[in-house]
């Protein structure tokens, strides 16, 4: 079960800001205006994102290769749960800007989002080059590889991200889930930790945390964490949620299944 578009969102890894949020990537680009950070879900409603998803459509309709109007439709698209339009959208603006490397990893985070994660790392490898990285797009690339199972080689990619832009929190949030779908749950704690400790770490974040320190059965101190960050109703949608979550993972733990909360996560 996934928590409705109203409800703040729990359990999102900051993919996670790479695959949630379509970032704007750190390479410079052609026809698109940069923005700072993520292009936050959190921050408006789904009738903000509708009333944005329309105003740019009408343009994106005129000129679908604009690129600016192409990115900023296929955002409110995602942002409302379109997965699939917004693969079409990106696809269809990278066919006529191959070399514009925001939309490239705008369209490598939505092909994650609808699973094809071996596109999606073909796409994300052309959104930066070896000599110019990009840190989000490295952080999306280690999500990616996550997803598929492969996290010793996800690891490795927030590590490079990590030379880039040290103890950035959300690079540092897909590595502590990353261990956590190792089932290393400590370490998880571990680095969750540091990640919720630097400056400017976002909600999200902390309820990584929190997920993590309730699969190791301190729900108290799970539910405390999950309730500082929300009003009490959110709070409240979230424990119930939180408490969910963690009895599905005890009981994929028993029979000895993929561990679906953590990718849950890591997915969103």
């Amino acid at each position: 079960m996934r928590p409705n578009h109203t409800r703040t969102r729990l359990l999102t890894s900051a993919a996670l800001v790479a695959l949630l949020a379509l970032p704007a990537a750190g390479c410079q680009t052609t026809g698109v205006a940069e923005t700072t950070g993520a292009i936050g879900q959190a921050q408006r409603s789904e009738s903000d994102w509708r009333r944005e998803a329309d105003t740019w459509k009408e343009r994106y309709t005129k000129n679908p290769t604009d690129p600016e109007a192409a990115y900023r439709y296929a955002a409110a698209l995602r942002a409302t749960g379109q997965r699939t339009q917004t693969v079409a959208v990106l696809e269809q603006a990278t066919i006529h800007n191959p070399k514009n490397t925001l939309l490239l990893g705008a369209y490598g985070r939505a092909l994650a989002d609808t699973g094809a994660f071996s596109q999606a790392l073909e796409v994300l490898g052309r959104a930066h080059t070896p000599d110019q990285p990009d840190w989000r797009i490295l952080s999306a690339q280690g999500a990616v590889l996550d997803q598929m199972g492969r996290h010793e080689d996800a690891r490795r990619y927030y590590s490079s991200a990590l030379k880039i832009i040290p103890n950035e929190s959300t690079v540092l949030s897909n590595l502590g889930l990353s261990y956590a779908l190792s089932k290393n749950l400590p370490k998880a704690e571990e680095v969750l930790r540091q990640a919720s400790e630097q400056k400017g770490a976002e909600q999200r974040v902390r309820q990584n945390l929190a997920l993590v320190i309730g699969l190791q059965g301190r729900y108290q101190e799970a539910e405390a964490i999950v309730r500082g960050d929300l009003s009490p109703e959110e709070a409240s949608t979230n424990v119930a949620y939180l408490r969910q979550m963690i009895e599905q993972e005890r009981g994929r733990k028993n029979r000895k299944d993929a561990p679906s909360a953590l990718k849950e996560a890591a997915r969103s």
